[in-house]
């Protein structure tokens, strides 16, 4: 619960590297918050959209901003989140990308956070 909680405190850093537990337990519990919030705002019609609208725009940033933390740390630049643009193969792309080990030592963007 730790790596969420920095996710958050770093929430609009876009240099330096997070660890892989960083990236996908930010990634893991908003998307199980958003999924949860679907099911509870279902029903409530236009009012449910934009509670889910508002909880998506406040997590835009910081996921954008964990994801550019994460390619630093394998050694790539943030501009590579781009990738997800080009359907399908970008985002499974950026998968494998944000899936690999962290660059061991010092990168550009800075210490191994290990």
């Amino acid at each position: 619960m730790n790596f969420y909680v920095d996710a958050w405190k770093k929430f609009a850093t876009f240099g330096g590297r997070s660890r892989r537990k960083e990236f996908w337990f930010f990634l893991l519990i908003n998307g199980a918050i958003g999924y949860l919030l679907g099911l509870i705002t279902g029903s409530l019609g236009m009012a449910g959209m934009i509670i889910q609208a508002v909880f998506g725009l406040a997590i835009l940033v910081p996921a954008i901003a964990v994801s550019i933390r994460r390619l630093h740390d394998i050694g790539k630049s943030g501009w590579w989140v781009f990738i997800n643009c080009v359907p399908l193969i970008g985002s499974i792309w950026f998968i494998v990308l944000v899936a690999k080990d962290s660059v061991p030592g010092k990168n550009q963007w800075g210490n191994c956070p290990k």
